[in-house]
């Protein structure tokens, strides 16, 4: 076994904290990553909370995963030591699916492996990327470009293919025109993308003081909807609204600026029911839907994308000791956009 250092939740809503624990031995087809940098995602939060049920403890959070390639086993073809490699949500599926035989695993119908607070096929539990190292079968690891800062890719992990799926779904390009509800890790990273695949983007936003940074991040519009003129004017004009907030909001008054055949699409995750009326849907038939991650193969062309295009979150680099305070801050939205933990601070 590998002795790993970590931080880890020991319980529900407890702070985390120092934790050892050891890592499976690198197995034919598993490669080992030394983690560099791990970015904090407000799932980790929800998870540690145990808000979505069914947390394991002890929790070593973290699916955002970036790093060094230190060894690899005998059958393994697709990495070497001393390349870069990532990370993302789930490290194995059941492989054999109809989801996971169309490059879907995240959909996977009978396993999926999440990077932490999940288990492997065997039952042991996953520990994520607040730790100083990860072993991985080489099926479910990304290539990652040395073009760009790592700091700024380890979001792109979760935050970056999260927002970056749905438009490659709904085939968002040029003549559309796109609306992005909240500006914060994940609506920052839909926003780059929307706006570099030629979309017109607006940001629709509670906080006018967010509009200069929408327009930096590529928005071409803003919207402030506490502004009852500025929602009036924008009414049945979107072809597509992608929706990232996961606090309790209302639907309905989203779903009202889609036009003709347009479609919202949910990546957020409210803790409550939301309601939705049908004359909304129906009077223009307009669409709700629902996106998770991508596929191991969609997350590789996803960061493929970044890299030729120069796309990287905007992230606060914090040392794994300030992780308690920084999720304090994700609460009040207190960053811009993402926290990233600097993994050699565990060392």
């Amino acid at each position: 076994m590998i002795a790993t250092k970590a931080y880890a939740a020991p319980a529900v809503s407890t702070p985390l904290a120092p934790f050892k624990f050891d890592r499976k031995e690198v197995g034919p087809n598993d490669i080992q990553i030394e983690i560099l940098y791990c970015g904090v995602c407000h799932s980790d939060l929800h998870q540690i909370r145990d808000e979505w049920g069914g947390s394991i403890f002890p929790m070593v959070p973290g699916h955002e995963i970036v790093g060094k390639v230190v060894k690899v086993g005998d059958a393994v073809t697709k990495f070497k030591v001393g390349e870069t490699a990532g990370i993302g949500c789930f490290v194995d599926s059941c492989r054999h699916c109809p989801s996971c035989e169309a490059g879907e695993e995240q959909y996977c119908d009978n396993h999926l492996s999440f990077t932490y607070n999940g288990t492997y096929k065997d039952g042991a539990p996953t520990y994520g990327g607040y730790s100083d190292q990860y072993v991985v079968d080489e099926q479910y690891a990304l290539h990652v470009s040395d073009k760009l800062p790592l700091e700024g890719v380890a979001p792109l992990l979760c935050a970056g293919i999260t927002t970056y799926s749905p438009l490659m779904t709904w085939k968002i390009g040029k003549d559309h025109k796109v609306a992005v509800v909240g500006l914060g890790g994940l609506g920052h990273m839909a926003v780059k993308f929307a706006a570099s695949l030629g979309a017109e983007v607006t940001v629709l936003s509670t906080s006018a003081s967010k509009k200069e940074d929408a327009l930096k991040l590529g928005a071409h519009h803003f919207v402030v909807t506490k502004d009852e003129e500025q929602v009036k004017a924008v009414a049945g004009t979107f072809d597509f609204i992608l929706n990232t907030i996961s606090a309790q909001h209302e639907y309905n008054f989203y779903l009202q600026m889609l036009k003709l055949d347009g479609t919202m699409v949910l990546v957020g995750i409210p803790p409550e029911a939301p309601q939705v009326s049908a004359f909304n849907l129906i009077g223009k038939r307009r669409r709700i839907a629902g996106s998770m991650i991508g596929g191991i193969k969609e997350t590789q062309e996803m960061l493929d994308y970044c890299a030729e295009h120069g796309i990287v979150s905007d992230v606060e680099v914090i040392n794994i000791d300030y992780i308690n305070e920084a999720y304090e801050r994700m609460i009040k939205n207190d960053v811009r956009y993402r926290f990233v933990i600097d993994i050699a601070s565990l060392k």
